[in-house]
C-alpha cells in the first residue's frame, strides 16, 4: 500500500473517530449520525461525586448555590468583540472573540469563562494537523450540571481555518462546553457539519501548538483518554492514566 494512500486512510479515520462527541463532544466533519446512533453515544450521566487533581482547584466547600451548577442562570450577552487569556502549563495565548460570527457560541463562551469553568481543565484531545480540544471540567458534579444544558447553533460564517476557536458538538442543537481550536487550514468538512468558529488565536498560537499530544486519539477508538471516565470519575482518571496532558491554570476575560 502506498504512503500516500496510509496516509489519506489515517486522516479518514481521525475525521470518523470525531463522532464520538459532544456528550462526549468533539468536532465531528462527518455525515451526521441517526438520532438512535447519537443516543449511543452519550456515557453515562457524570456522578455527583467531586473530585480534586494536582492541577485542577479543590472543590473546597462548592454547595448547590454555586454558580457552576446553574447554567440555566449564565445568560449574559457577551460584548461585540473580547479578549481572553489563558494561562496554561506550556505558556499564555489569547482568543479573540467577535460575536456577529457566532453570537450563541461567543455567549456561551463568555458566561463558562466568567464562571471559572474553564480554570484548572485539561487539553484532554490533541491531534497532530487538526485540533486540540478541551473544556471537561475537574469536577463530575459541575458536569454532571452542565450535560445537558444545550445551546442553540449558529449558522457557519468563518471557516475552520487554523488558530479558529468552535464548539464541539455531537449532532444539531447539541454544544455545551467542550471546544477546540484547530491547528491547519483545510478544514472545510468542518464547515459543512454546522462547526461554526466563534473566535481566533491571536497572540501565542505556538504555545497550542506544543499541547502533549502523545497520547493520540480518544479512547476507545484510540489509546488517549476515555471522555465519559473523565467526566465521570473526575481528574483522578487522568492523574493516573495521563499524566502528560497540557492544563488551563487560568482562563480570564481581559481589556
Amino acid at each position: 500500500m502506498s504512503r500516500s494512500l496510509l496516509g489519506r486512510l489515517s486522516l479518514a479515520a481521525s475525521f470518523a473517530v470525531l463522532a464520538a462527541c459532544s456528550q462526549d463532544e468533539a468536532p465531528r466533519p462527518h455525515a451526521s449520525p441517526s438520532a438512535t446512533a447519537v443516543a449511543s453515544m452519550a456515557p453515562a450521566a457524570p456522578s455527583a461525586a467531586p473530585a480534586t487533581s494536582a492541577i485542577a482547584p479543590a472543590t473546597g466547600g462548592r454547595d448547590g448555590n454555586d454558580p457552576l451548577f446553574h447554567p440555566e442562570k449564565a445568560t449574559e450577552k457577551a460584548p461585540d468583540v473580547f479578549k481572553v487569556k489563558f494561562s496554561t502549563t506550556k505558556g499564555d495565548f489569547v482568543v479573540q472573540v467577535t460575536r456577529a460570527w457566532a453570537p450563541n457560541g461567543a455567549d456561551r463562551f463568555y458566561n463558562l469563562v466568567k464562571l471559572g469553568f474553564y480554570d484548572g481543565v485539561r487539553f484532554h484531545r490533541a491531534i497532530d494537523d487538526f485540533m486540540v480540544q478541551f473544556g471537561i471540567h475537574p469536577e463530575p458534579a459541575v458536569n454532571g450540571a452542565w450535560y445537558r444544558a444545550y445551546y442553540p447553533d449558529d449558522p457557519v460564517v468563518k471557516s475552520n481555518r487554523r488558530g479558529f476557536v468552535t464548539f464541539a458538538h455531537a449532532g444539531k442543537d447539541t454544544r455545551t462546553t467542550q471546544i477546540f481550536i484547530s491547528y491547519v487550514d483545510k478544514q472545510a468538512r468542518l464547515d459543512t457539519q454546522g462547526f461554526a468558529p466563534f473566535g481566533q488565536v491571536v497572540e501565542g498560537m505556538k504555545v497550542v501548538d506544543s499541547f502533549y499530544k502523545g497520547y493520540g486519539e480518544l479512547a476507545p477508538k484510540g489509546k488517549g483518554p476515555n471522555a465519559s471516565k473523565i467526566q465521570r470519575e473526575g481528574y483522578g482518571y487522568l492523574d493516573a492514566n495521563f499524566p502528560k496532558l497540557d492544563a488551563i491554570k487560568e482562563a480570564k476575560i481581559v481589556p
